[in-house]
């Protein structure tokens, strides 16, 4: 019987920035689960791609720093097809540069590709959860929420700002049957990540810092997702849940 806790059978899931890396591997780990997916992007190619390969029939593209795109979107989808019961908002993008250097457009560019898209996708799909009083939203944040780096003081700002909206989104939303929650991934081997990856130093120090000593694979996600995603996690909400390998946890 605990087990059905973790099922996603009958739930209906849209992961956005889900052709590649960390979103691809939830949506295929939520597939998984039972769950039917929404793939997200804005590259219809590579969107297409990503569906073939996972088996997944619904894809939905559009711009997810559009308020007004993913509005219509979301509200199309919900009308034509049924019911987003679960939201996972991944996409994300990051830019490293020294902060007394950094490009005032690359900075504004962070800001609505990693706190503007939690905000709109989130509204947008909210407003029908709260409708029908249920629904699970979780917001891909980062090890960055709670630690700063040298390169990419933008990014960490944003990621901070994701774990604080994910609070609001729970105090907001939780009396009307919504679970907000977050994952806050450590360093994963990711397309996001290969110049890093590429690098035999930073690895190394990586490696030395990270208690697990070692990068995290995308498919070690998937766990946390579920349970965020799925009645195991009905009275949490608010909660930031890091997957890092216990680099928080260590100097």
């Amino acid at each position: 019987m605990s087990i059905q806790l973790f099922s996603l059978k009958g739930k209906r899931a849209l992961v956005t920035g889900s052709s590649q890396g960390i979103g691809y591997a939830l949506a295929e780990g939520l597939a998984g689960a039972g769950a039917e997916i929404v793939l997200n992007g804005r590259d219809e190619a590579k969107l297409q791609a990503a569906a073939q390969s996972l088996g997944v029939k619904h894809t939905l593209a559009f711009d997810a720093t559009d308020h007004e795109a993913v509005r219509n979107a979301v509200d199309g989808f919900e009308a034509e097809i049924g019911a987003i019961d679960i939201l996972v908002n991944n996409a994300g993008m990051q830019h490293r540069a020294p902060l007394e250097d950094f490009p005032a457009d690359a900075f504004e560019r962070l800001l609505k590709t990693n706190i503007s898209t939690v905000f709109n996708v989130s509204q947008a799909a909210a407003r029908h959860m709260i409708k029908r009083g249920a629904g699970k939203i979780v917001n891909v944040a980062s090890v960055q929420t709670a630690l700063a780096r040298p390169g990419i003081a933008p990014y960490t700002a944003t990621k901070g700002a994701v774990g604080n909206l994910t609070k609001g989104m729970a105090t907001d939303w939780a009396k009307y049957g919504l679970q907000c929650n977050a994952i806050a991934p450590g360093y994963f081997d990711t397309p996001l990540n290969a110049a890093l990856v590429a690098d035999p130093a930073f690895s190394a120090w990586l490696e030395k810092r990270t208690p697990a000593g070692r990068w995290g694979k995308v498919e070690e996600l998937v766990g946390a997702c579920i349970f965020l995603s799925s009645d195991a996690s009905s009275f949490v909400n608010g909660h930031v849940l890091y997957v890092d390998g216990g680099i928080t946890a260590s100097l």
